[in-house]
């Protein structure tokens, strides 16, 4: 039996515009100018107090951004402007995988409790996880606690598990838990940023992704 562990915020999802105006917005109130785009989308992944430490630094109002971008996230997300739709094919790849009998699949996320039980309840996929993991359950990527829970839930070792992430940090996470990492090319790291995290392949396709599962390759 595999463990296919997956994050969501560019690897399954395309958040981007939701997360760079919530970070606009909370920026704002917080009397700070905004980061960059590439700036904004470096840190998707991360904690929100992670990912306000990388952005501001040690000293900055990491709390205060913190619990702006959560409020600004959820003011937004109701506005048809900032859908969140699946990546081409990921909703069907994740079906098929979930009528697999020698696969369980789970997710792994920066996402808070509320938001993984809100995206899992908005698609449909209620009973398809054998384990999900968010960023009220462990420490932020790339500590391997989160993918370790995972694997303990699932009843899965190390080597029969995978993690599917956009970014460093998952990588790094799937790395630092003895797991084989895989990325995928449309999220918000470069395919030479997840090489070098120690991505064994990056993908450019769901499609491509499941012929890696289906032949076993990994």
């Amino acid at each position: 039996m595999k463990l296919i562990v997956f994050d969501v915020d560019g690897t399954l999802v395309d958040s981007q515009h939701l997360i760079v105006a919530a970070q606009g917005l909370a920026f704002a109130e917080n009397g700070l100018p905004a980061p960059g785009r590439r700036e904004a989308l470096s840190v998707v992944g991360l904690s929100l107090p992670q990912a306000f430490r990388r952005l501001v630094g040690e000293d900055g109002p990491i709390a205060d951004l913190s619990e702006s971008y959560k409020q600004a996230y959820n003011r937004l997300r109701v506005d048809p402007a900032y859908e969140e739709p699946l990546f081409p094919g990921m909703g069907d790849l994740l079906a098929r995988l979930h009528a697999r009998d020698d696969v369980l699949i789970g997710l792994a996320t920066g996402k808070s409790r509320r938001g993984v039980d809100r995206l899992i309840a908005h698609h449909g996929w209620a009973d398809w996880f054998a384990t999900t993991q968010s960023a009220d359950d462990a420490p932020s990527k790339p500590d391997p606690t989160m993918l370790q829970q995972a694997m303990a839930e699932a009843g899965c070792t190390p080597d029969a598990t995978i993690m599917v992430g956009d970014t460093t940090f998952d990588i790094g996470m799937g790395v630092a838990a003895g797991a084989v990492a895989i990325g995928v090319g449309w999220g918000y790291h470069p395919a030479g940023a997840l090489y070098g995290a120690g991505a064994v392949t990056v993908v450019s396709s769901a499609g491509a992704l499941e012929g890696l599962f289906s032949r076993g390759e990994t």
